[in-house]
């Protein structure tokens, strides 16, 4: 048996005007998890794209067991004993679970002249699996039912039913609850025990202790270097993936806030019975307001009613002391409402735009000249005067964003409502996939808008995260505000007290 189950020998990928992989080098043993480790834009999903055939690679080599491979495409990965579970969902939400699980690889079987989908077997064999990870949904529902933790489940269980010697997950927690994730440990601890290797894209160091033998850090494309994880401190982690030290994970707590009562919600009721009922809440200028619970608790349901995104019941939305009707999200604009979704790629970026398109989309009336004309100077000048502020790495403001790294992209929705000034900033899960570094940025950023007099309501899954950054913490549980806890007293037990009040 060879010594490593994978290698990437120099490796390199460049895209116009920016070298995205310079050299790097990857040596998976077999039966271990290899985690991968770098801030955003390093290169770090770049690397797996070009492992998985999605991208060319401009030079280099990979060996699967000692057996050189030229990759071609993500179907012929497949076949070569590779699987992803993808960062950003991509999935088909019309269509049921199992035709999920086995797109491209559908069972068939033979009705005369014709080959048609074995439906029955595709089903069973997709419950088997699912059962296997411990997901026991019915695969006949359709997708787009599921909540993103769902999802993310289900594309973790066509990984494992693709039977592969290298597994490939990238940020694969990242909307999972915490018995979701330990569902997940189960899983790969299972997969390990049988020699499969697996490759663990994460920012969260707490998982790479736990589940991982192996580290390969990046940094700006290059290659820094490999440890075993027990011969690592978390100290010099950080230091290799930033090349400073990081001495802090939240800027310091300041009272931002006064007395003035921004926005203001009053017993507000979803349409659905299932989901928020009877949730009043005040937002004071300049505070942060941290919202706790856990997955399915109706945070995200809440805050998109306040936007706009979807209908209520009964209640009230006050701005300013003012009712505010937002039948869609252009209404919460106008009314000084911005939102940052917890969905970056399904309801964040538009994709197929530029940077300067996915910056200046919430903002464009105030560029008009001449009638319908667009000002493409001016927009020009705010586009860059956010990207530098942002720290956003990209060669171009006419870049697609769907080039950028998931933690660009996030920087480029802030930036998106930097842009638009907005008076209350709902920002769900915003920092989720993103490195220690970033997520500094993206605090001080918020530090920044809360001395300025802006109001921020921020969801997070990150107890840590909610305590270190919030004036004060809401906890919801499946639909209801169950508490309120203040910055200063919040602990992780008392949040998670009030996020299991089940009636």
């Amino acid at each position: 048996m060879a010594e490593y189950r994978l290698e990437m020998r120099g490796v390199s990928k460049s895209f116009p005007g920016v070298k995205a992989l310079d050299g790097i080098n990857l040596n998976v043993r077999p039966g271990t998890v290899h985690a991968l480790m770098g801030e955003n834009g390093a290169g770090k999903s770049t690397l797996m794209k070009c492992l998985f055939g999605i991208y060319k690679m401009d030079e280099g080599e990979i060996y699967l067991d000692g057996e050189k491979m030229n990759i071609l495409n993500p179907d012929d990965a497949l076949h070569k004993g590779l699987a992803m579970v993808h960062q950003e969902l991509q999935p088909i939400p019309a269509r049921t679970i199992a035709e999920n699980m086995y797109l491209g690889r559908y069972p068939t079987i033979n009705i005369g002249p014709l080959k048609v989908i074995d439906h029955k077997t595709m089903n069973e064999e997709a419950a088997r699996w699912l059962d296997n990870v411990k997901m026991p949904y019915d695969p006949k529902a359709k997708l787009g039912t599921l909540s993103i933790a769902q999802m993310q489940s289900v594309e973790i269980a066509k990984a494992v039913s693709m039977s592969a010697k290298v597994v490939i997950l990238d940020e694969p927690t990242s909307s999972l609850t915490d018995n979701e994730v330990e569902a997940l440990f189960r899983i790969i601890r299972d997969l390990r025990s049988r020699g499969v290797s697996m490759i663990y894209i994460s920012h969260k160091m707490a998982e790479i202790r736990e589940i991982a033998d192996d580290i390969t850090i990046m940094r700006d494309g290059t290659y820094v270097g490999t440890w075993e994880v027990k011969n690592i401190s978390d100290d010099e982690i950080v230091r290799q993936m930033v090349g400073r030290e990081l001495t802090n994970v939240y800027p310091p707590k300041e009272k931002t806030y006064t007395d003035d009562v921004v926005l203001e919600v009053k017993n507000l009721c979803s349409i659905h019975d299932r989901s928020f009922q009877n949730v009043s809440f005040k937002l004071r200028k300049g505070e942060i307001i941290g919202f706790g619970g856990l997955v399915g608790a109706q945070r995200t349901e809440l805050m998109e009613a306040i936007f706009g995104m979807r209908h209520i019941k009964s209640g009230e939305v006050l701005m300013n002391g003012t009712p505010v009707h937002a039948a869609r999200p252009r209404d919460a604009i106008k009314e000084g409402i911005g939102m940052i979704t917890e969905d970056r790629r399904g309801t964040g970026i538009l994709g197929c735009l530029s940077i300067a398109d996915n910056v200046s989309i919430s903002s464009l009336n105030n560029y008009l000249k001449f009638g319908p004309a667009l000002d493409t100077g001016k927009i020009e000048e705010l586009v860059k005067e956010n990207v530098a502020k942002l720290s956003i790495k990209t060669p171009s403001s006419r870049t697609h964003i769907q080039s950028l790294s998931g933690g660009n992209q996030q920087k480029v929705i802030i930036a998106r409502w930097l842009a638009n000034n907005p008076d209350v900033l709902i920002m769900d899960e915003p920092t989720r996939g993103i490195d220690v570094g970033a997520k500094y940025e993206i605090y001080q950023i918020m530090i920044a808008l809360a001395k300025q007099g802006k109001s921020i309501i921020m969801i997070s899954s990150e107890m840590p995260e909610l305590i270190g950054m919030s004036h004060r913490i809401l906890v919801m549980c499946a639909g209801r505000l169950t508490g309120e806890v203040s910055g200063e007293e919040a602990t992780q037990e008392n949040i998670m007290s009030l996020a299991t009040q089940f009636e």
